[in-house]
């Protein structure tokens, strides 16, 4: 006898449905698997025969065969189990079910016959969704992850025979549901902010406008200057996460099980931090089977990179590559991958070896050979990939002692989501794009036009300092960021400063205007 049932796969971070076809005929007892199986998944017999034993039902004798189509995708996990038992059982018609290919399933089994949790349910449920499956059985641990796609039943299930019973008719089934509203209100609070931040102004000032825009931002001061304090911040003033964004950034935490058992939906920006001795593959991704790496997990939130010129440099050259695009593609002999990548990344670093370089109170101890080899580590490409650096000078001792709190992250959340909501309605026919460092040429062009004089000092500026095209444009889209501030949209203020890291940032306290924008 022959039995159909559907499951599912997870190819990158997309999801695949995938059809398990059992053949159940007379013969001696074996038991192969085909269509591209790995490892876990050939091993499935094992767990089948004994969860189908312990659950009270009869392991049918003669041969059986499984194959899952398609044949050309590689299957890996034990994702397999419970629809391949559900296959047998219905093959040998233990279970009776008319609309048995109308249903999806997935869950690994124990021997006992209990079903286990599994990675990137949700990805397999949007591609089930797609596909026209009426519902998806799912293990319980996985159901309110699950249940945040609609359009689709969701069925939770503890042990084997609760499948069985649910599919014969015999058992009720409830759907499970999530109210993803109150996933957004409950779950959307941050245990730092920046009212802890003492004094730095200009630099969290800078810091509101890299979110604005969705910039790169690279901080640079002597040590003890509230860099790193000020970064891990970031996350806490970004605008507020959309339910397409939070689903995108939810398929890549699904995938590699890194997904909160708390938080089925990822409803914050994530934050990654990588510590400087992590391997190309790491931060890209990679490995036999591709897996997405640190800038994947900062999709749709912040990548920060403390002491940035202790990376290795082969590992910080490869994400240019991802800066750029929004997309890492990973190509293999037999498969070629692609994981989104669409991050903010904020970098800190020391001006120098010891740290102490302009350091008004600590003499650095640093040769100017030693000066020169440490900035050299960072190259002038990655460099001009960075819109945004910005001098963090150590604070005063009146600052630090106050006792007044600093501004609250949520009034500047306030600011940023307002410039976002500008930049949505602008970019409303641009589908790939959100935020003003997505701009492409064209686009710069038709919504950052100069007057002459802007134009002709910034020309000045361009030649004089020898920027590239690429910060060319980097400058108008900051400055566009700024203007779509409602308390700078009158005065738009750019310094440049030539220093051997590239482009400085800087506003209207603390600088003469070198050009404004006509807007």
């Amino acid at each position: 006898m022959l039995a159909n049932i559907l499951s599912g796969a997870v190819i990158g971070v997309d999801g695949l449905v995938i059809q398990v076809e059992v053949d159940l005929v007379m013969g001696l007892p074996a038991f192969s698997t085909v269509g591209l199986a790995e490892g876990a998944v050939r091993e499935s017999k094992d767990r089948v025969r004994a969860a189908i034993k312990n659950s009270g039902y009869d392991f049918p004798p003669g041969r059986i065969t499984v194959n899952l189509a398609p044949a050309s995708v590689k299957k890996e996990g034990a994702g397999y189990d419970l629809p391949i038992a559900l296959g047998i059982l219905a093959a040998s018609k233990t279970l009776c079910c008319d609309d048995l290919k109308e249903n999806a399933v997935v869950g690994e089994l124990s021997l006992d016959g209990s079903v286990r949790p599994v990675r990137g349910i949700l990805p397999m449920v949007l591609a089930a969704r797609k596909a026209g499956v009426k519902s998806f059985f799912v293990p319980s641990d996985n159901a309110q992850e699950a249940a945040v796609v609609k359009g689709i039943d969701i069925i939770a299930v503890d042990r084997l025979e609760n499948a069985v019973e649910i599919l014969a008719g015999v058992q009720s089934a409830d759907c499970v549901e999530v109210d993803i509203a109150s996933l957004f209100q409950n779950h959307s609070e941050y245990h730092i902010d920046y009212s802890e931040v003492k004094g730095q102004k200009h630099v969290k000032r800078a810091l509101e406008v890299a979110a604005s825009g969705g910039h790169n931002i690279l901080l640079s001061g002597v040590p003890g200057t509230g860099k790193t304090m000020m970064a891990r911040r970031m996350v806490t003033i970004l605008p507020d996460l959309h339910i397409e964004e939070a689903i995108e950034t939810t398929k890549v935490y699904s995938t590699t099980g890194l997904l909160p058992a708390e938080m089925p939906l990822m409803v914050i920006r994530p934050f990654r931090s990588p510590h400087h001795t992590i391997s190309d593959a790491g931060l890209i991704g990679g490995g036999q089977i591709p897996r997405p790496g640190e800038v994947s997990l900062a999709h749709n939130g912040v990548l920060f990179l403390d002491e940035l010129p202790e990376f290795k440099k082969n590992v910080l050259e490869v994400m240019r590559q991802p800066m750029e695009d929004g997309l890492v593609t990973i190509s293999r002999a037999a498969t070629s991958l692609q994981f989104p990548s669409r991050f903010m990344l904020v970098a800190a670093m020391n001006p120098c070896k010891c740290g102490h370089l302009g350091d008004l109170v600590k003499e650095c101890s640093c040769s100017p050979v030693q000066v020169q080899t440490y900035m050299s580590r960072l190259s002038g490409p990655l460099l001009d990939r960075i819109d945004m650096h910005v001098e963090v000078p150590p604070v005063k001792v009146d600052e630090l002692t106050q006792s007044e709190p600093g501004e609250p992250s949520l009034a500047i959340r306030q600011r940023v989501n307002r410039a976002r909501k500008i930049q949505t309605e602008r970019f409303k026919d641009a589908s790939e794009i959100h935020c003003n460092s997505q701009m492409s040429s064209k686009l710069i062009k038709k919504h950052c036009s100069l007057d002459k004089d802007s134009e002709t000092i910034l020309r000045q500026s361009i030649k004089s300092l020898g920027l590239s095209a690429r910060a060319y444009d980097r400058i108008l889209k900051i400055a566009n960021s700024i203007s779509q501030d409602a308390l700078w949209k009158s005065d738009v203020v750019v310094l440049l400063i030539n220093i051997e890291r590239g482009l400085f940032f800087c506003f209207k306290e603390f600088c003469y205007p070198i050009f404004s924008l006509g807007f």
